[in-house]
Order: C-alpha cells, then structure tokens, then sequence
C-alpha cells in the first residue's frame, strides 16, 4: 500500500467511479497490491525472513509504500 500522504490517483478514481455507480458515502480509497509467492521453506520464520529481505530490496518501494507479509 502507499503510505499516508502519498498521493493515490488510482484510488482516487477508484472513489470517483464508485459514486458515479450509486455507492454514496465512500470517502477515501486507497489502491494496493497483492503479490503472493510459493516457496520452497518449509520453516514459516525463515520464509518470513526471506520474503521480508524481498520486499526491502525489490517488491516494495519502501519509500513510498508499506507492505505486510502473511505467511499461510
């Protein structure tokens, strides 16, 4: 997701399009994205670990946006 203060066109547009089909009352709309990944690890802290050095060196632009990681 983009962190607070970053501005978000496609949410933004999100919002629009929605109150021209009728869904009063939204008033903000942030636009994230999902990326899931299948890993060999079977250990869940060590493929934490991985995925969160990837999304620091790659899948996020951490000084724009956040990112969470869901281990499942």
């Amino acid at each position: 997701m983009l962190k607070n203060g970053v501005l978000d066109p496609q949410g933004e547009a999100v919002r629009h399009a929605l109150g021209q089909l009728g869904f009063d009352g939204v008033e903000a709309v942030r636009q994230g994205k999902v990326i899931e990944l299948d890993l060999a690890e079977t250990d869940a802290e060590a493929a934490r670990a991985s995925v969160t050095e990837m999304c620091e060196k790659l899948l996020a632009n951490t000084v724009i946006e956040s990112y969470s990681v869901e281990i499942a």
